[in-house]
């Protein structure tokens, strides 16, 4: 993966640091313009509309699936896409409708967890209309899901965190209580107990919104005063990056995009989507018959390091701050199997076990407890898709309500 899906479009964002949330929502037309494959076969054009819980200049999860969508927009002349940003949920099924009836849309993405039942209602008022939901379970014969998962970046994340911790605390900043989250978490946290088994990961609910930097902010101040000094997030700001930026000895690790320049002597590392990859995917197949309204129920799309469509680092192609580097190469680990190594040593190692085809190594292999010290994995035992998809609890060494 590169960063061909952040071009020009990003440069210009760039410039922007926050939008404000006005009230209603944000509607965009984008019409495909550049050189773009020519269509395979004389099918016509499909339309595709995307529907975002937050605004797409929130540089966070809606802006990373925006830069998706204007690059499979720009690339082939057969598609054309449209969007709408800042839906609150109970208005999904009102915003699904328009894209259909009024903007006559041959598949809408809904692109939160929180439109799922809307999604999966809307499915059915529109059988011959295709669907695809990001980051829910629930399918439907013109349903598929999909999504593109950070935990395996989470738990470098936290094999850094842990191996450059003064305090022994780290912290989390999150928005709402879900599976994703909680998998997130729990990696951040096993990721840390493999450089140091003494780590602790406090974690601060917002339960406002996914998109909310006055929250964020108020979070990271709380979990630095609690003695955190190395901090994760999942919010769609960059606003706890700037808070560790603000206060010496605090680090940061950015999130969906590439936010180091927001604390580029704080942030360490981070997690990057490239949407566009699975949404060419998704739209090739669609455009050439492959997928259509009556064969989804079995296609859940669940990306991870291999296939592409996460990547470790703050910025694109840059998997650690270079200022970071030296400090991990100056600490060493030792692994039961590969034995006594630096812990930068030990992240480029399990970035190419993660990626290889066979997937050499899984962050949730046991012996994994829980809070209450109840054994959840049995040793040598790897955590089933399914139990990483519906966890609802916290590893040991968290600290936290996982259910607030």
């Amino acid at each position: 993966m590169s960063e061909k899906t952040y071009g020009l479009n990003t440069v210009l964002v760039l410039a922007v640091v926050f939008i404000i949330v006005g009230a209603g929502i944000g509607y965009g037309v984008s019409w495909a313009v550049g050189p773009g494959a020519e269509s395979p076969t004389d099918l016509g054009t499909l339309k595709a509309g995307f529907i975002y819980v937050g605004p797409i200049g929130d540089f966070g999860w809606s802006h990373a699936h925006d830069q998706g969508r204007l690059f499979v927009d720009d690339r082939y002349d057969w598609l054309e896409t449209v969007y709408l940003e800042s839906v609150p949920e109970d208005q999904t099924a009102n915003r699904i409708d328009y894209l259909i009836n009024e903007q006559g849309c041959d598949v809408v993405f809904t692109t939160s967890f929180g439109f799922m039942d809307a999604t999966i209602a809307a499915a059915a008022d529109h059988p011959d209309k295709m669907f695809f939901h990001c980051s829910g379970y629930l399918r439907a014969a013109n349903v598929g899901t999909y999504f593109a998962d950070f935990y395996q970046l989470y738990y470098l994340n936290g094999l850094m965190a842990g191996a450059l911790t003064h305090t022994g605390k780290i912290g989390y900043v999150a928005a709402f209580p879900i599976p994703e989250l909680i998998r997130h978490i729990n990696a951040f946290e096993l990721g840390a107990q493999e450089a140091n088994s003494s780590v602790t990961c406090e974690v601060r609910w917002l339960l406002t919104d996914w998109y909310d930097p006055v929250a964020a902010r108020a979070a990271a101040e709380s979990l630095i005063a609690a003695g955190c000094d190395m901090l994760a997030f999942t919010e769609d700001s960059p606003t706890v990056l700037q808070v560790a930026e603000e206060n010496e000895g605090v680090y940061a690790f950015s999130h969906y995009s590439p936010m180091q320049s927001y604390a580029p002597t704080s942030c360490i590392s981070g997690q990057l989507a490239d949407w566009g990859v699975m949404y060419e995917d998704i739209l090739q197949k669609i455009y050439l018959g492959q997928y259509n309204s009556t064969n989804l129920a079995d296609v859940d799309y669940l990306w991870l390091m291999k296939e592409g469509g996460v990547e470790l680092g703050g910025l694109f192609d840059e998997p650690i701050n270079p200022l970071f580097i030296d400090d991990l190469e100056g600490i060493d680990v030792t692994d039961p199997i590969l034995g006594v190594l630096s812990v930068y040593d030990l992240v480029m190692t399990r970035i190419d076990q993660m990626t290889d085809v066979n997937v050499g190594f899984e962050p949730f292999t046991g012996p994994i407890y829980d809070q209450a010290d109840t054994l959840m994995i049995e040793a040598g035992e790897r955590a089933t898709t399914f139990a990483l998809l519906t966890i609802t609890w916290f590893v040991k060494g968290v600290i936290g309500d996982p259910t607030p």
